[in-house]
């Protein structure tokens, strides 16, 4: 009789291990969306956007960071998962109401999610950050900039450039939430990604799964000088 009782104490943990474990998982790995330009306390326009500007760490409303964001699967359960950081840093040159380049330099290593297990598998198999200390989204094209209004609202955008992930470079566009605020100017964006062609590998380890595709997000905040 103790014996049958063991056996199926072991069985009750297994089948919870197996149906419950992946739903608790997924109820604490939910992560909040994103960061996109806020207008929230947005001021008039300030001087003109002619010169050279360089990424600042933001102010409360619209604090520079930048990361990924991304779907898993587990047991049929949707989750979201956003990783980020502050540790951007960048410039760009505007000539009038032209942005004639500029780029946006990530530090990969303190990209972070809700989750040490998954930053952890991150840092390692799946990016190397060892190696891939940096991601990079490089302006290629000239972007008009006369349409983003001066009165604390925002323009879309479309940006032109080049995105380097683990040492693979590919042309990208994206659609840019684009922000002058007093002295500031502020942009956002999910550029949509195919993690394969950057030699990023999608883990998929039993219940869970990870989507293809996502988006590498940037929100930076940049001043004249």
């Amino acid at each position: 009789m103790k014996k049958w009782w063991i056996v199926g104490a072991v069985v009750v943990v297994a089948v919870i291990a197996l149906f419950v474990g992946p739903r608790i998982y997924a109820s604490v790995e939910s992560s909040d969306p994103a960061a996109t330009v806020s207008t929230e306390g947005a001021r008039a326009a300030e001087g003109d956007l002619d010169g050279q500007w360089t990424v600042t760490p933001g102010s409360e409303s619209n604090p520079t960071s930048a990361g990924y964001t991304v779907a898993e699967v587990l047991n049929g359960a949707d989750v979201t998962v956003v990783g980020t950081t502050r540790d951007v840093s960048g410039s760009a040159t505007v000539d009038g109401s032209t942005l004639t380049g500029g780029e946006i330099v990530v530090q990969t290593g303190t990209i972070t999610t809700d989750s040490d297990r998954r930053d952890n598998q991150f840092r390692g198999t799946i990016f190397d950050v060892a190696a891939n200390p940096t991601a990079t989204f490089t302006i290629t094209e000239p972007v008009d900039l006369s349409t983003v209004p001066t009165d604390g609202t925002t323009a879309t955008v479309p940006l032109t450039g080049e995105l380097m992930l683990k040492g693979q470079t590919r042309p990208v566009t994206v659609e840019a939430s684009v922000l002058r605020d007093g002295a500031n100017l502020v942009a956002s964006g999910g550029i949509p990604a195919t993690w394969t062609d950057f030699g990023v590998e999608p883990p998929s380890l039993g219940f869970v799964t990870v989507a293809p595709t996502g988006t590498v997000d940037f929100l930076v905040t940049l001043s004249k000088g």
